[in-house]
């Protein structure tokens, strides 16, 4: 494979949030067309689309979504959609990565959508559902709370913790939010709100739990030949990529406290870039509940486990701190539209990156990395993002 990592050339997002009047197409129409403003690459030398979306046969009653998607964005070329729950952009980041870097494209359009809200909580609850073991972990009761509990409870077994110190995960993302005009949740909130929000699944309160959120992520992938001919302006490379799996059903697994699949990925993704993990700036992570981000900042590497449960309450993961982590809000707090996340994680990290995000600021390097998990990390996607001359 050819080693030259491909560059984002330009990145679009919707409004993360609560959009059922809006389908699918609409929403990527809009995230495609901020990504073509963005860059300047003409629609006829976008050779194919890589697509994630995760539940639209059972929101939108929509299965075979790629073409469509490729119509709304005006696009005629091949059209594909990856889906692996959560992960599903994620996947098609990392597949495009390798079809630019393989020589199969010079230029891509990549992204995800997603609409939840227009079926209600109920709705949407279900549809996620289908992301875990139908036989032996739906039909006996366990929800994605349930299951994210049951690993934050195992985690405070074995290693100690406390909801205190998960409050303080969502308290750092919803400071992150604030000025990120694309984010769902844009206000602040304290650590005693956090606590004495509503149970959902004990230890795990409202404020540990994501929102559901309806939206849209595009960005054109380019290769290096291509940023040359045309002499674009495309400082940001994906430099390395990585996947990781584990047992689909939790009881299947040896250990619920950490992610093996996270570090699978981790170590390819750092290993294909060449990249230390020291050389970290910052990173958007799979904080879909806020125990969540602690087994991804232990599975990537920047902590030790049982280490990393303290991280945001000392500081060291808050904006102005040694390892900034979701500095978009994450999903805690920007929103989680799942079929779009990977990729937003992508447009997020590039305009960090680039110096054109509200929170450019606290990025003090010129490396990010992003981290995208399917259901409850039986799938993990972790890419490397540089900035190159």
């Amino acid at each position: 494979m050819d080693r030259t990592p491909p560059r984002v050339a330009g990145v679009g997002l919707t409004h993360f949030g609560v959009h059922p009047e809006r389908t699918g197409r609409d929403l990527f129409a809009e995230a495609a067309e901020r990504a073509f403003a963005d860059a300047a690459v003409p629609r006829e030398d976008v050779d194919a689309l890589y697509y994630g979306n995760f539940m639209g046969e059972l929101t939108e009653h929509q299965g075979h979504q790629a073409p469509l998607m490729a119509e709304a964005a005006g696009l005629t070329c091949p059209a594909t959609r990856y889906e692996n729950a959560c992960a599903s952009s994620g996947v098609a980041v990392r597949e495009a990565v390798r079809a630019v870097r393989n020589g199969e494209a010079d230029v891509l359009l990549v992204g995800g959508a997603e609409r939840m809200n227009n079926v209600g909580t109920a709705g949407s609850t279900e549809g996620l559902a289908v992301a875990a073991d139908d036989l032996f972990e739906v039909r006996a009761g366990v929800t994605f709370p349930g299951a994210y509990a049951l690993m934050a409870r195992a985690y405070f077994d074995e290693f100690g913790g406390s909801r205190e110190d998960l409050a303080h995960v969502a308290v750092k993302n919803h400071d992150n939010a604030l000025d990120n005009e694309f984010a769902q949740y844009r206000q602040a909130i304290d650590v005693e709100t956090a606590l004495e929000a509503p149970p959902i699944a004990e230890p795990l309160g409202l404020y540990d739990s994501c929102p559901i959120t309806d939206g849209a992520s595009a960005f054109l992938l380019v290769s290096e030949a291509y940023v040359a001919e045309h002499d674009l302006d495309a400082p940001v490379a994906i430099a390395g990529t990585g996947q990781g799996g584990d047992h689909l059903a939790l009881q299947d697994r040896t250990d619920l406290a950490f992610a093996p699949a996270t570090e699978a990925a981790a170590d390819e993704a750092f290993a294909d870039a060449g990249v230390e993990r020291a050389a970290a700036a910052f990173a958007e992570v799979h904080d879909c509940f806020t125990i969540a981000e602690v087994l991804a900042l232990e599975g990537l590497g920047f902590y030790d486990r049982g280490a990393a449960v303290g991280a945001a309450r000392a500081g060291e993961t808050t904006a102005d701190g040694d390892l900034p982590v979701n500095l978009s809000g994450g999903l805690k707090a920007k929103g989680h539209p799942v079929g779009a996340t990977g990729a937003a994680q992508v447009v997020e990290a590039t305009r960090l990156l680039r110096g054109d995000h509200p929170n450019s600021d606290a990025v003090d390097g010129d490396v990010g990395v992003t981290h995208n998990a399917g259901g409850t990390v039986a799938s993990a996607v972790v890419h490397v993002l540089e900035v190159r001359s």
